[in-house]
């Protein structure tokens, strides 16, 4: 993975994961690959929405201290 990938298609790829395992067409090795590569996009999903929660809250925080609004 080369590019960074960015939350959106993080999504869009865990959504094409999750209806795959949910058809109950894969392979048992298959399924346990994909899972496995579910995981790691739900960690960095996740890992993304924090960063932006800290953000938010540090620019909030700014803002209240500063009285801007």
């Amino acid at each position: 993975m080369g590019k960074k990938s960015n939350f959106e298609e993080n999504i869009t790829a865990l959504e094409s994961i999750v209806a795959r395992l949910e058809s109950g067409e894969c392979s048992l090795e298959e399924s346990i690959a994909l899972f496995e590569e579910g995981m790691k996009l739900s960690a960095g999903c996740t890992k993304q929405l924090e960063t932006a929660k800290q953000k938010i809250v540090s620019l909030t925080q700014v803002e209240e201290e500063t009285g801007d609004a």
